[in-house]
């Protein structure tokens, strides 16, 4: 079994997110959210534009479009890989938003995640990723990448498996407001 890294943002968001949607099989029905269909139609759009643009003010060299990756515990798609001038490797993903001064923390961790996988498919290092904001004008935001970052994310991998393995029910979030919008508000034991 391999996790997305929509599996890792879900359980950091609240653990019992894991266990509602992939012990007890209840779906979260994402499909139908508005931001996530535009998203998907925006990826499909990027993929097919401009395939020969390389962001040369950042030091790319070279990039790979749409790019599916897996190791032996995560798997994602990726929009772009860099291939950097300083010899290292970055990911860039496209997300259908605003930029307004702030990066939600989500698209931080999905950037980890694809920069795991970068590390592990392609042996080069990966200390930056790149956002790009498409209803800002397309505004180029960068993230950086350290190791505690990815040990997050792979601690976070872990204990997913655990709670699917040994179909624990974790403790929930110990931010309350966030149960406020959870799909699962009505079945969890607060």
């Amino acid at each position: 079994m391999t996790l997305t890294p929509s599996q890792i943002i879900e359980y950091l968001f609240c653990p019992r997110f894991t266990y509602f949607e992939y012990v007890l099989g209840i779906p979260q029905y994402e499909e139908k959210n508005f931001k996530v269909i535009k998203g998907r139609d925006i990826h499909d759009l990027k993929a097919n534009q401009n395939t020969d643009y390389l962001r040369k003010k950042i030091g790319v060299t070279e990039k790979r479009v749409n790019q599916y990756l897996t190791n032996e515990w995560l798997r994602g798609e990726v929009d772009e890989v860099l291939e950097l001038n300083d010899g290292m490797m970055a990911p860039l993903d496209f997300k259908f938003a605003e930029y307004k001064e702030r990066i939600f923390e989500t698209y931080k961790t999905q950037i980890y995640c694809y920069a795991l996988l970068i590390e592990d498919n392609f042996g080069k290092k990966v200390n930056k990723g790149y956002l790009v904001y498409v209803r800002s004008r397309n505004k180029l935001v960068e993230i950086e990448v350290d190791n505690k970052s990815k040990e997050k994310v792979k601690h976070a991998a872990e204990n997913i498996f655990e709670i699917i393995g040994k179909n624990f029910y974790p403790k929930g979030t110990k931010y309350k407001k966030r149960c406020v919008t959870c799909t699962y508000q009505n079945l969890c034991t607060k």
